[in-house]
Protein backbone atom coordinates (compact mmCIF):
# COMPACT_ATOMS: atom_id res chain seq x y z
CA UNK A 1 0.00 0.00 0.00
CA UNK A 2 1.43 3.57 -1.19
CA UNK A 3 0.61 6.42 1.73
CA UNK A 4 -0.95 9.10 0.95
CA UNK A 5 1.84 11.75 1.27
CA UNK A 6 4.10 9.34 -0.80
CA UNK A 7 0.91 9.07 -3.37
CA UNK A 8 0.90 12.89 -3.27
CA UNK A 9 4.83 13.35 -4.06
CA UNK A 10 4.43 11.30 -7.28
CA UNK A 11 0.97 12.87 -8.34
CA UNK A 12 3.09 15.81 -8.34
CA UNK A 13 5.93 15.18 -9.36
CA UNK A 14 4.89 13.46 -12.33
CA UNK A 15 3.63 16.87 -13.84
CA UNK A 16 6.44 18.80 -13.06
CA UNK A 17 7.81 18.99 -16.95
CA UNK A 18 6.27 18.72 -19.73
CA UNK A 19 4.44 21.04 -22.24
CA UNK A 20 1.80 23.30 -20.29
CA UNK A 21 -1.34 25.20 -21.11
CA UNK A 22 -4.53 27.09 -19.22
CA UNK A 23 -6.91 25.09 -20.85
CA UNK A 24 -8.49 22.00 -18.83
CA UNK A 25 -8.01 19.39 -21.34
CA UNK A 26 -9.08 15.81 -20.47
CA UNK A 27 -7.89 12.81 -22.85
CA UNK A 28 -9.26 8.74 -22.48
CA UNK A 29 -6.65 6.84 -23.74
CA UNK A 30 -8.02 3.22 -23.46
CA UNK A 31 -6.01 0.49 -24.95
CA UNK A 32 -6.88 -3.15 -26.31
CA UNK A 33 -9.82 -2.67 -28.55
CA UNK A 34 -10.25 -4.71 -31.07
CA UNK A 35 -8.70 -7.65 -29.72
CA UNK A 36 -9.97 -11.22 -29.20
CA UNK A 37 -8.58 -12.03 -25.87
CA UNK A 38 -11.01 -14.40 -24.29
CA UNK A 39 -13.91 -15.76 -26.56
CA UNK A 40 -16.30 -16.51 -24.48
CA UNK A 41 -17.86 -17.18 -21.13
CA UNK A 42 -17.83 -21.27 -22.08
CA UNK A 43 -14.43 -20.82 -23.56
CA UNK A 44 -13.02 -19.59 -20.08
CA UNK A 45 -14.55 -22.79 -18.33
CA UNK A 46 -13.49 -25.14 -21.21
CA UNK A 47 -9.92 -23.60 -20.60
CA UNK A 48 -10.42 -24.14 -16.67
CA UNK A 49 -10.65 -27.59 -16.61
CA UNK A 50 -8.13 -28.17 -18.71
CA UNK A 51 -5.50 -26.32 -15.92
CA UNK A 52 -5.23 -23.19 -17.51
CA UNK A 53 -4.61 -20.81 -15.15
CA UNK A 54 -6.44 -17.04 -14.94
CA UNK A 55 -3.16 -14.62 -14.11
CA UNK A 56 -4.81 -11.55 -13.90
CA UNK A 57 -7.96 -9.31 -15.00
CA UNK A 58 -7.68 -9.94 -18.54
CA UNK A 59 -7.30 -13.52 -18.61
CA UNK A 60 -10.46 -14.10 -16.72
CA UNK A 61 -12.58 -10.94 -18.48
CA UNK A 62 -11.36 -9.41 -21.68
CA UNK A 63 -13.07 -10.07 -24.77
CA UNK A 64 -13.66 -8.49 -28.09
CA UNK A 65 -15.87 -5.78 -27.18
CA UNK A 66 -19.64 -6.40 -27.44
CA UNK A 67 -23.04 -4.69 -29.13
CA UNK A 68 -23.77 -3.96 -25.18
CA UNK A 69 -20.53 -3.27 -24.00
CA UNK A 70 -20.67 -0.36 -26.79
CA UNK A 71 -24.17 0.49 -26.25
CA UNK A 72 -23.76 1.05 -22.69
CA UNK A 73 -20.36 2.94 -23.13
CA UNK A 74 -21.70 4.94 -25.56
CA UNK A 75 -24.95 6.12 -23.27
CA UNK A 76 -21.91 7.28 -20.58
CA UNK A 77 -20.10 9.25 -22.81
CA UNK A 78 -22.92 11.05 -24.04
CA UNK A 79 -24.14 11.54 -20.62
CA UNK A 80 -21.99 14.57 -19.97
CA UNK A 81 -20.77 18.12 -22.06
CA UNK A 82 -17.77 19.22 -22.16
CA UNK A 83 -17.45 23.48 -22.42
CA UNK A 84 -17.57 23.10 -26.35
CA UNK A 85 -20.98 21.17 -25.79
CA UNK A 86 -18.94 18.10 -27.01
CA UNK A 87 -19.16 14.84 -25.34
CA UNK A 88 -16.92 13.01 -23.91
CA UNK A 89 -15.17 10.49 -26.39
CA UNK A 90 -12.63 7.50 -25.73
CA UNK A 91 -9.04 7.51 -27.57
CA UNK A 92 -9.13 3.50 -28.26
CA UNK A 93 -5.56 1.91 -28.83
CA UNK A 94 -7.11 -0.43 -31.35
CA UNK A 95 -5.53 -3.67 -33.33
CA UNK A 96 -6.93 -4.42 -37.00
CA UNK A 97 -6.14 -7.77 -36.64
CA UNK A 98 -6.68 -10.76 -34.76
CA UNK A 99 -6.01 -14.43 -35.06
CA UNK A 100 -7.82 -16.49 -37.42
CA UNK A 101 -8.31 -19.54 -35.69
CA UNK A 102 -10.56 -21.44 -38.01
CA UNK A 103 -7.74 -21.31 -40.46
CA UNK A 104 -4.97 -22.32 -37.87
CA UNK A 105 -7.18 -25.17 -36.56
CA UNK A 106 -7.44 -26.61 -40.55
CA UNK A 107 -3.20 -26.56 -41.08
CA UNK A 108 -3.35 -28.28 -37.12
CA UNK A 109 -1.69 -25.11 -35.51
CA UNK A 110 1.39 -25.21 -37.67
CA UNK A 111 1.54 -21.74 -38.58
CA UNK A 112 0.36 -18.28 -37.68
CA UNK A 113 -2.47 -16.55 -39.47
CA UNK A 114 -4.56 -13.33 -39.00
CA UNK A 115 -7.35 -11.69 -40.65
CA UNK A 116 -8.94 -8.32 -40.35
CA UNK A 117 -11.50 -7.27 -37.59
CA UNK A 118 -14.71 -6.41 -39.72
CA UNK A 119 -13.89 -10.96 -40.37
CA UNK A 120 -13.68 -11.30 -36.68
CA UNK A 121 -16.79 -9.92 -35.83
CA UNK A 122 -19.02 -11.74 -38.43
CA UNK A 123 -17.58 -14.67 -37.37
CA UNK A 124 -18.36 -14.03 -33.96
CA UNK A 125 -21.79 -12.92 -35.05
CA UNK A 126 -22.67 -16.54 -36.06
CA UNK A 127 -21.19 -17.75 -33.58
CA UNK A 128 -22.16 -15.51 -31.17
CA UNK A 129 -25.13 -13.59 -32.06
CA UNK A 130 -26.86 -12.48 -28.93
CA UNK A 131 -23.63 -10.72 -28.20
CA UNK A 132 -22.44 -9.48 -31.44
CA UNK A 133 -24.99 -8.64 -33.76
CA UNK A 134 -24.93 -5.55 -34.89
CA UNK A 135 -21.64 -4.62 -32.88
CA UNK A 136 -18.89 -3.76 -36.12
CA UNK A 137 -21.64 -1.48 -36.97
CA UNK A 138 -22.10 0.64 -33.68
CA UNK A 139 -18.50 0.46 -33.32
CA UNK A 140 -18.82 1.94 -36.60
CA UNK A 141 -21.16 4.45 -35.70
CA UNK A 142 -19.28 5.51 -32.39
CA UNK A 143 -16.62 6.65 -34.45
CA UNK A 144 -19.22 8.59 -36.72
CA UNK A 145 -20.30 10.08 -33.54
CA UNK A 146 -16.99 10.93 -32.21
CA UNK A 147 -17.35 8.86 -29.25
CA UNK A 148 -14.82 6.55 -30.28
CA UNK A 149 -11.49 7.75 -32.13
CA UNK A 150 -9.34 4.62 -32.77
CA UNK A 151 -5.55 4.59 -33.20
CA UNK A 152 -2.69 2.48 -33.64
CA UNK A 153 -1.73 -0.17 -30.76
CA UNK A 154 -0.12 -3.00 -33.47
CA UNK A 155 -1.32 -5.00 -35.64
CA UNK A 156 -1.99 -7.88 -33.37
CA UNK A 157 -1.85 -7.97 -29.70
CA UNK A 158 0.63 -10.40 -29.19
CA UNK A 159 4.56 -11.68 -29.62
CA UNK A 160 4.97 -13.11 -33.31
CA UNK A 161 8.35 -14.70 -31.92
CA UNK A 162 6.57 -15.73 -28.91
CA UNK A 163 3.73 -17.51 -30.70
CA UNK A 164 5.66 -19.05 -33.42
CA UNK A 165 8.23 -20.60 -31.10
CA UNK A 166 5.34 -22.41 -28.81
CA UNK A 167 3.84 -23.06 -32.37
CA UNK A 168 6.46 -25.19 -33.01
CA UNK A 169 7.44 -26.90 -29.76
CA UNK A 170 3.55 -27.59 -29.90
CA UNK A 171 3.19 -26.19 -26.32
CA UNK A 172 -0.10 -27.47 -24.92
CA UNK A 173 -1.15 -23.75 -23.22
CA UNK A 174 -1.08 -22.17 -26.68
CA UNK A 175 -2.55 -24.79 -28.20
CA UNK A 176 -5.06 -25.34 -25.78
CA UNK A 177 -6.07 -21.60 -25.94
CA UNK A 178 -5.72 -21.52 -29.83
CA UNK A 179 -8.80 -24.28 -29.56
CA UNK A 180 -10.86 -22.01 -27.90
CA UNK A 181 -10.41 -19.53 -29.87
CA UNK A 182 -8.69 -17.48 -27.55
CA UNK A 183 -5.05 -16.42 -26.80
CA UNK A 184 -4.46 -15.64 -22.97
CA UNK A 185 -3.41 -17.90 -20.24
CA UNK A 186 0.11 -18.17 -21.55
CA UNK A 187 1.97 -18.30 -18.10
CA UNK A 188 5.33 -17.47 -19.53
CA UNK A 189 7.29 -16.31 -23.03
CA UNK A 190 10.96 -18.31 -21.61
CA UNK A 191 12.14 -14.62 -21.86
CA UNK A 192 12.56 -11.91 -19.09
CA UNK A 193 12.02 -9.33 -21.54
CA UNK A 194 9.17 -10.11 -23.67
CA UNK A 195 5.54 -10.44 -22.64
CA UNK A 196 3.49 -13.15 -24.19
CA UNK A 197 1.32 -10.13 -25.31
CA UNK A 198 3.20 -7.71 -26.28
CA UNK A 199 3.75 -7.03 -29.97
CA UNK A 200 7.27 -4.96 -29.83
CA UNK A 201 8.99 -7.06 -27.37
CA UNK A 202 12.37 -8.45 -28.06
CA UNK A 203 15.50 -10.47 -26.74
CA UNK A 204 17.88 -9.81 -29.25
CA UNK A 205 18.34 -6.45 -30.84
CA UNK A 206 18.15 -7.45 -33.92
CA UNK A 207 14.70 -8.78 -33.64
CA UNK A 208 13.39 -5.17 -33.97
CA UNK A 209 14.34 -5.69 -37.86
CA UNK A 210 11.14 -7.69 -38.49
CA UNK A 211 8.87 -5.12 -36.82
CA UNK A 212 9.54 -2.53 -39.65
CA UNK A 213 7.37 -4.91 -42.01
CA UNK A 214 4.92 -5.54 -39.09
CA UNK A 215 4.41 -1.67 -39.13
CA UNK A 216 4.25 -1.17 -42.20
CA UNK A 217 1.26 -3.52 -43.06
CA UNK A 218 -0.40 -3.59 -39.35
CA UNK A 219 -0.98 0.20 -40.48
CA UNK A 220 -2.24 -0.23 -44.01
CA UNK A 221 -4.69 -2.71 -42.02
CA UNK A 222 -5.45 -0.41 -39.81
CA UNK A 223 -6.25 2.00 -42.31
CA UNK A 224 -8.64 -0.69 -44.63
CA UNK A 225 -10.25 -1.30 -41.10
CA UNK A 226 -10.86 2.20 -39.66
CA UNK A 227 -11.17 3.85 -42.74
CA UNK A 228 -8.43 5.98 -42.23
CA UNK A 229 -4.50 6.27 -41.31
CA UNK A 230 -3.29 6.64 -37.70
CA UNK A 231 -0.76 9.22 -36.98
CA UNK A 232 -0.67 7.91 -33.26
CA UNK A 233 1.00 5.03 -31.81
CA UNK A 234 0.85 2.92 -28.47
CA UNK A 235 2.50 -0.34 -28.35
CA UNK A 236 0.37 -3.44 -26.94
CA UNK A 237 2.44 -4.01 -23.16
CA UNK A 238 3.16 -0.38 -23.57
CA UNK A 239 7.10 -1.28 -24.34
CA UNK A 240 8.82 -0.92 -28.01
CA UNK A 241 12.87 0.37 -28.54
CA UNK A 242 12.71 4.04 -30.04
CA UNK A 243 14.72 2.03 -33.62
CA UNK A 244 11.16 1.31 -34.40
CA UNK A 245 10.05 5.04 -34.59
CA UNK A 246 11.48 5.69 -37.79
CA UNK A 247 8.78 2.83 -39.40
CA UNK A 248 6.55 4.38 -37.77
CA UNK A 249 7.28 7.67 -38.96
CA UNK A 250 7.48 6.61 -42.57
CA UNK A 251 3.95 5.48 -42.02
CA UNK A 252 2.79 8.37 -41.04
CA UNK A 253 2.66 8.14 -37.18
CA UNK A 254 3.46 11.92 -35.62
CA UNK A 255 2.52 11.02 -31.58
CA UNK A 256 3.96 8.21 -29.39
CA UNK A 257 2.67 7.07 -25.93
CA UNK A 258 5.10 6.76 -23.73
CA UNK A 259 6.03 5.81 -20.22
CA UNK A 260 7.31 8.91 -17.62
CA UNK A 261 9.68 6.44 -16.58
CA UNK A 262 11.06 3.95 -19.40
CA UNK A 263 12.82 0.84 -18.86
CA UNK A 264 13.95 0.89 -22.59
CA UNK A 265 15.08 -2.28 -23.40
CA UNK A 266 18.64 -2.66 -25.33
CA UNK A 267 18.85 -6.26 -26.23
CA UNK A 268 19.85 -9.58 -23.74
CA UNK A 269 18.20 -8.26 -21.08
CA UNK A 270 19.97 -5.24 -20.34
CA UNK A 271 17.88 -1.86 -20.27
CA UNK A 272 18.63 2.23 -19.69
CA UNK A 273 16.34 4.56 -18.01
CA UNK A 274 14.62 7.33 -20.22
CA UNK A 275 12.54 9.97 -18.63
CA UNK A 276 9.46 11.72 -21.01
CA UNK A 277 7.23 14.14 -20.94
CA UNK A 278 4.14 15.36 -22.59
CA UNK A 279 5.61 17.70 -25.44
CA UNK A 280 8.84 15.80 -25.87
CA UNK A 281 10.21 15.36 -29.64
CA UNK A 282 12.56 12.82 -30.82
CA UNK A 283 15.26 13.26 -33.50
CA UNK A 284 12.35 12.46 -35.97
CA UNK A 285 10.54 15.28 -35.21
CA UNK A 286 7.78 12.50 -33.06
CA UNK A 287 5.90 14.37 -30.10
CA UNK A 288 5.79 12.06 -27.07
CA UNK A 289 2.30 11.99 -24.87
CA UNK A 290 2.60 11.03 -21.58
CA UNK A 291 -0.28 9.70 -19.52
CA UNK A 292 0.02 11.15 -16.30
CA UNK A 293 -3.60 9.63 -14.62
CA UNK A 294 -4.33 5.75 -13.96
CA UNK A 295 -8.14 4.85 -13.57
CA UNK A 296 -8.59 1.45 -13.51
CA UNK A 297 -11.74 1.27 -12.14
CA UNK A 298 -12.40 -2.96 -11.71
CA UNK A 299 -8.59 -3.22 -10.42
CA UNK A 300 -8.38 -4.01 -6.99
CA UNK A 301 -5.59 -1.74 -6.06
CA UNK A 302 -6.85 -0.43 -2.57
CA UNK A 303 -7.89 2.88 -3.74
CA UNK A 304 -11.18 4.35 -4.69
CA UNK A 305 -11.05 4.86 -8.21
CA UNK A 306 -12.88 7.68 -8.97
CA UNK A 307 -11.77 9.52 -6.15
CA UNK A 308 -7.74 8.82 -7.34
CA UNK A 309 -8.21 9.68 -10.61
CA UNK A 310 -9.78 13.50 -9.40
CA UNK A 311 -6.57 13.94 -7.32
CA UNK A 312 -4.25 13.03 -10.07
CA UNK A 313 -6.54 15.40 -12.81
CA UNK A 314 -6.17 18.68 -10.08
CA UNK A 315 -2.50 17.81 -9.56
CA UNK A 316 -1.88 17.88 -14.11
CA UNK A 317 -4.45 21.28 -13.63
CA UNK A 318 -2.40 22.26 -10.98
CA UNK A 319 0.66 22.34 -13.09
CA UNK A 320 -0.63 23.70 -16.42
CA UNK A 321 -0.57 20.43 -17.78
CA UNK A 322 -3.15 18.48 -19.71
CA UNK A 323 -4.77 14.93 -18.10
CA UNK A 324 -3.97 11.89 -20.18
CA UNK A 325 -6.28 9.57 -18.40
CA UNK A 326 -4.61 5.63 -18.77
CA UNK A 327 -7.40 3.00 -19.08
CA UNK A 328 -8.09 -0.49 -20.64
CA UNK A 329 -10.91 -2.30 -22.27
CA UNK A 330 -11.00 -4.90 -19.80
CA UNK A 331 -12.54 -2.28 -17.11
CA UNK A 332 -15.66 -1.71 -19.30
CA UNK A 333 -15.79 -5.35 -20.52
CA UNK A 334 -19.26 -7.20 -19.65
CA UNK A 335 -19.56 -10.26 -22.13
CA UNK A 336 -17.93 -12.68 -19.30
CA UNK A 337 -19.27 -10.63 -16.16
CA UNK A 338 -22.11 -7.97 -16.66
CA UNK A 339 -21.48 -6.90 -13.38
CA UNK A 340 -17.48 -5.84 -14.45
CA UNK A 341 -19.17 -3.56 -17.40
CA UNK A 342 -21.41 -1.88 -14.63
CA UNK A 343 -18.73 -1.35 -12.21
CA UNK A 344 -16.47 0.04 -14.71
CA UNK A 345 -18.84 2.15 -16.21
CA UNK A 346 -20.18 3.34 -12.72
CA UNK A 347 -17.27 5.06 -12.13
CA UNK A 348 -16.19 6.48 -15.67
CA UNK A 349 -20.02 8.25 -15.54
CA UNK A 350 -19.36 9.45 -11.94
CA UNK A 351 -15.69 10.88 -12.92
CA UNK A 352 -16.56 12.32 -16.01
CA UNK A 353 -19.47 14.06 -14.36
CA UNK A 354 -17.21 14.93 -11.29
CA UNK A 355 -14.99 16.37 -13.86
CA UNK A 356 -17.76 18.76 -16.01
CA UNK A 357 -19.04 19.87 -12.70
CA UNK A 358 -15.48 20.83 -10.96
CA UNK A 359 -14.03 22.74 -14.11
CA UNK A 360 -17.01 23.84 -15.95
CA UNK A 361 -14.15 25.02 -18.51
CA UNK A 362 -13.20 21.69 -19.39
CA UNK A 363 -12.29 20.35 -22.88
CA UNK A 364 -12.55 16.85 -23.88
CA UNK A 365 -10.03 16.06 -27.05
CA UNK A 366 -8.58 13.13 -28.97
CA UNK A 367 -5.37 12.30 -28.47
CA UNK A 368 -3.98 13.64 -31.96
CA UNK A 369 -6.01 16.13 -30.74
CA UNK A 370 -3.68 17.01 -28.36
CA UNK A 371 -0.73 16.18 -30.07
CA UNK A 372 -1.69 18.83 -33.15
CA UNK A 373 -2.14 21.44 -30.44
CA UNK A 374 0.84 21.17 -28.90
CA UNK A 375 2.42 21.12 -32.07
CA UNK A 376 0.71 24.16 -33.20
CA UNK A 377 2.23 26.19 -30.41
CA UNK A 378 5.60 24.67 -30.09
Amino acid sequence: MISDLKRNIILNAKNLMGWRTNRKIVVISVDDYGNVRLDSKAARERMDKEGMKIYNRFDALDTLETRRDLEALYEVLTSVKDKNDRNALLSSFAVPCNINFEKMREESFQDYHYELLPHTFDKLSEQQPEAYIGAWELLQEGMERRLMVPFFHGREHLNLKVLEEKLAARDPEVITALENRSYTSISSSKYQTISAMAAFDFWKFKENERFTDIIADGLEAFEKVYGYRSDHFNPPGGREHPVIHKALKENGVKYIDTPLLKQEHQGNGKHKKVFNYTGKKNDLGQTYLVRNVVFEPTEDRGVDWVSYAMKQIEAAFRWNRPAIISSHRVNFCGHIDPENREEGLHALKELLQKVTKRWPQVEFLAANELGALIGSVN
